[in-house]
This record gives C-alpha cells, sequence and structure tokens, in this order.
C-alpha cells in the first residue's frame, strides 16, 4: 500500500483538518493586513524617527498573524504534494487492475472496455474489428517438466512474439494461464490481412527456442471473430463479449483439428458445440439412469471355428439419440472425467451376463488409458471380481499401445498387478502404435490383437498382408497368441489360416449383439452356465436382480 493511501475513515478526518488549517490561514491573511496597515508604519517611522513604537498588543498579533500565514502555507504546500502523491498512486492501481503483471499486457478486466472502444472508433470508420482468441499447445507439459520459472519465461518470449507482428493500433491481452486475445482493426474490404498476420504469428511464436537451458517449441491455436454481421438479419457490429465468445468457439474447434492451426467463427461451430454439451449432459445423466449397455462380439478359433469368447463393446442406449456408438461418447466420456464409473458399470454388467455362459468361454474388456491412470484401478477391478465370484482367469483385459507412452512404469505396475491374479492382458490395436520390442519384453502381455485396419485389407494392399505376417512372427517369437479383429469375408478368414493359433473376429461371424441375443445364441449351441457336465454354478439370485434391474433402468 502505498504511504499517501489511507483508510476512509482517516481521509475524512484528515480533509477535515486541512479544511481547518485552509481556514485559519486565510484568517490569519486577513488579519495580518488589518493589523498590518496599523502596526507596520509605526514600526517604520520607529526605527526611522525614533518615535514611540506601536502598541505591544497589536505587535504581537502582528506576528501571531506571521506565524500563522507560514503554517498555512507550508501546509498548503503539504496539501498540494499528497494530492499529487494520491493522484500518482490511483493511477498506479488502474493502471496494475488493468494490466497483467508478468507480460505487461492488458488482463481480462480489461481487454472488454478497450475492445468496445476500438468497435466503436472502427464503426466510425466503416473498418471492421477482429477479435484473435490464442491458446499455447501443450503448455501445462512445460511447467510440469521445466517448472513455473520457464513457464513464465516462455509467456513473456510469446508475448514479445506476439507484440512484433501486431501492427500498432492492436490490442494485445493476457487472459491468464497460456491464453491471450488481441484486437486488431483492418479493412472489411481485405480481410486477407488478418490471415495474414495470423500465419506470421504462428510461424513466429512456433520458433525453438533454449530457455535457461531447456529446449522449448511452442505451438498455438487460434480461434477468429469479426464484428461484421454472420447473416442479413443480424446487427451490423457486435459487442465485446459475443466477439470473444465466438472466438473462444473457433479456438477450441481449433484444437479439436489437430492444434497449431487457426479458424475463422462460423455459426455451425455453436451448433456443433451447443450439441457437444447436450452430449456431456447426456453422458452424465444416462451413467446416473444405466443407459450404457455392454453389447458383445464372438471370437473364433479361426482353425475349429469354434466359439471361444466374446468382447466387450459398449452402446449408449440414448432415450433421444438412440443407440449410440461408443467412437462418439468415450472420448468425450474421457475428457468430462465420466470414463471410470462409466465403464466400471459396463464391467460389472458384463461380469454378471458372463456367469450365465458357458465356464469356457472368456470375456474381453477394453480400457481406457485414463482408468490406467488410477494407482486403485486393479484393486477396483479385483473388487468387482470377487463380489460377482467370476474367475479371473476368464477375465481378459486389452489396452491400447497409446497407454505405454504415458508412464510405462504405472501400467507395468497395474498389468503385473492384474496378471497376479489370473487375469489375462492383451495389446490392442497392435501396429497402430510406437510399441518397441523393449516394452513387449519388458510387459507380461499374454495375447497381441492385430488391428483391423491390417486385417481388413489382407488380400488387397501387398504392403498390409507383409505388416501383419510381421505381427504373427513376431508373436509367435515372444510366445504370445494372436487375435485378429475387422474379419469381415471368406477371403480375409482364408488368408489367416493356417497360420498358427489365432482367435478372430469380425461381422463374417455377426455383428455386436446385446446380452439377450448372446443369451439366445448360446442356448441353441447348447454353451449355457446351467448346461449338464459344467461345474460353474449359475448365476446367483443377486445377479438376475441386478441385471433386471439395470435392464428396467435402460428402458
Amino acid at each position: 500500500m502505498s504511504k499517501t493511501s489511507y483508510p476512509a475513515g482517516e481521509s475524512h478526518k484528515r480533509v477535515h483538518r486541512d479544511l481547518i488549517a485552509l481556514g485559519i490561514a486565510i484568517a490569519a491573511i486577513i488579519m495580518f493586513v488589518g493589523t498590518g496597515s496599523t502596526v507596520l508604519p509605526k514600526i517604520a517611522r520607529s526605527w526611522i524617527h525614533g518615535t514611540a513604537g506601536p502598541d505591544h498588543l497589536l505587535t504581537n498579533a502582528l506576528l501571531l498573524n506571521i506565524a500563522l500565514i507560514i503554517f498555512g502555507m507550508r501546509r498548503y504546500r503539504q496539501l498540494i504534494s499528497e494530492i499529487a502523491e494520491r493522484r500518482k498512486a490511483e493511477e498506479s492501481a488502474k493502471i496494475l487492475a488493468e494490466t497483467d503483471a508478468l507480460t505487461g499486457c492488458l488482463n481480462r478486466r480489461s481487454i472488454g472496455s478497450a475492445t468496445d472502444r476500438l468497435i466503436a472508433g472502427a464503426a466510425a470508420g466503416k473498418d471492421a474489428v477482429a477479435f484473435l482468441m490464442i491458446d499455447l499447445d501443450n503448455f501445462k507439459q512445460v511447467n510440469d517438466l521445466y517448472g513455473h520459472t520457464v513457464g513464465d519465461a516462455v509467456l513473456k518470449l510469446t508475448t514479445q512474439r506476439i507484440q512484433v507482428i501486431m501492427p500498432p493500433d492492436a490490442l494485445i491481452a493476457r487472459l491468464g494461464g497460456d491464453e491471450f486475445a488481441c484486437v486488431i482493426p483492418y479493412s472489411s474490404q481485405n480481410p486477407d490481412t488478418i490471415d495474414t498476420l495470423v500465419s506470421r504469428m504462428i510461424a513466429a511464436v512456433s520458433k525453438p527456442e533454449t530457455i535457461k537451458g531447456y529446449p522449448v517449441e511452442n505451438t498455438m491455436s487460434l480461434g477468429i471473430a469479426n464484428n461484421l454481421a454472420q447473416d442479413s438479419s443480424a446487427d451490423s457490429f457486435v459487442n465485446a463479449d459475443t466477439l470473444m465468445h465466438r472466438a473462444d468457439i473457433a479456438m477450441y474447434h481449433a484444437k479439436k483439428q489437430g492444434k497449431n492451426r487457426y479458424f475463422w467463427f462460423e455459426a455451425s461451430m455453436e451448433s456443433e458445440l451447443r450439441f457437444r454439451n447436450e452430449l456431456e449432459q447426456g453422458i452424465r445423466r444416462g451413467i446416473q439412469k444405466s443407459e450404457f449397455v455392454p453389447y458383445y462380439e464372438q471370437q473364433i478359433d479361426l482353425d475349429s471355428g469354434t466359439l471361444v469368447g466374446f468382447e466387450m463393446l459398449a452402446r449408449w442406449n440414448s432415450p433421444d439419440l438412440g443407440l449410440v456408438n461408443p467412437t462418439i461418447f468415450i472420448p468425450i466420456a474421457e475428457e468430462i472425467g465420466a470414463i471410470s464409473i462409466l465403464s466400471e458399470q459396463l464391467i460389472e454388467q458384463a461380469l454378471i451376463d458372463a456367469k450365465q455362459w458357458n465356464p469356457k468361454l472368456t470375456l474381453s474388456v477394453n480400457i481406457s488409458p485414463v482408468q490406467l491412470r488410477d494407482p486403485w484401478f486393479s484393486q477396483k477391478l479385483l473388487k468387482l471380481l470377487v463380489k460377482h465370484n467370476f474367475p479371473p482367469q476368464r477375465l481378459e483385459i486389452e489396452i491400447t499401445e497409446s497407454c505405454l507412452h504415458e508412464n510405462l512404469a504405472v501400467v507395468k505396475t497395474m498389468i503385473t498387478s492384474l496378471k497376479n491374479q489370473g487375469i489375462q492382458i492383451s495389446l490392442d490395436d497392435f501396429g497402430t502404435g510406437y510399441s518397441s520390442l523393449t516394452q513387449l519384453r519388458a510387459l507380461p502381455f499374454d495375447r497381441l490383437k492385430i488391428d483391423r485396419s491390417f486385417v481388413g485389407e489382407l488380400n488387397d494392399e501387398e504392403a498390409s498382408e507383409k505388416i501383419v505376417n510381421a505381427i504373427i512372427s513376431l508373436g509367435h517369437g515372444l510366445d504370445l497368441p494372436i487375435t485378429a479383429e475387422g474379419i469381415e469375408d471368406t477371403k480375409i478368414l482364408e488368408a489367416l489360416r493356417g497360420r498358427g493359433k489365432m482367435k478372430g473376429q469380425g461381422y463374417l461371424y455377426g455383428r455386436p449383439e446385446p446380452a439377450e441375443r448372446v443369451l439366445i445364441r448360446l442356448r441353441d449351441l447348447n454353451m449355457l452356465s446351467v448346461n449338464p457336465g459344467t461345474d460353474e454354478p449359475a448365476a446367483t439370485d443377486k445377479d438376475k436382480e441386478q441385471v433386471s434391474e439395470r435392464r428396467r433402468n435402460s428402458a
């Protein structure tokens, strides 16, 4: 706090005292004029002619007036100085309130009003205003890897590079974290000016730099909105809040499209974002109402054609959208942090369903990379197995290659914990990621699963066939059984047969089915757990009650 800043009550008291001091000084001046006109001539005559001096009382009164005038003038000068310091402090406080302390740019609080002023000025000159919303890609990793000191240096460097590109009349603000905004007036007849400027900005900001000994390479995603009408029925100009909202939507779209790029706002983006928000809300409601249900895809022994198990696939039985494919809702569920509880619900339902199958049939379930970050995941899964008395050797967990690059040590610990309980571990979508032989040797996998993108082109692309042969040979060399997914026709099946013991799945054997259809299929094949000669107990009454309750809720 400045030394010239005072609490409100103290400030009022000082103003009151200042008024009293000023009043005393004015009164002293008036008295000095009256008294001095009488006393001073007498003093002068006394000194010159040696006559009697003025009355002592009048002389003392004059001296008192002089003292009061000196006091008043000193207080007046102090008051002027204090007022100047207060104004300076207020200006400094205003600057601090409207400026980002780290970069010296405007902040979120001030960019709105400054943008509105710029829009008003541009409107008077028949020009347009572009609002740029900027977000640095993967900036959190810089803070996590190198610390916040390096992160702050990156933000300062980014600001400097942006300032070099921006025209003099542009506004630059740091909204918070790694998010920036630029507001640029431009001619509505030449919108390409903004595209050129933004392309230069992306190139400038992305130049590699060594900061405090660490290599840093920034990229950024941008969204752009202007204040011109989006359609003929709309107003010609919009305000700062609308521009910021639209630019933010466009920036989010750039993030989704792969980052390190920019997009102009389009009305369809807002509709897409609204639909996305509706999906998020629907997913949360769906979890509460058990609308997510397991479907099952057959897994077949390719040599004998025997059914050996099922892979559980998620489906969303939405009352508004119908049956929704997992490629739509799984990524969203991962982003909003709902994938763990959703997956646990599905796995529990699948365990209940699978207890009604022949005990020789296995159950495969896919695990999200998000779940593998949970140190308690293996304990949660084992708790479900114990709860439903499900044999762990019948369960196969499928994890994707991408999981191996996030935290190999954590994944290894998780896999080892699950394997120690008898659960099988499969590496899914093998061939699409970056697994190394070292990782395959270090991690105790039980099976490799060839991605459908290779299997589906077996007889069409020579390269794909070579990749499949290489994966199969690798599996044999590491003593890992193979599962081929995406078997769509007999040509692919024949191409895979005779290449060793292998499981396969795909639409050739039928599409994924709900639990009710699976039970009918297994009943026809005489492969239910209640069949004579099996030592697997049938589903308990509690399990059946849970199945009925979940199906009633989803209906």
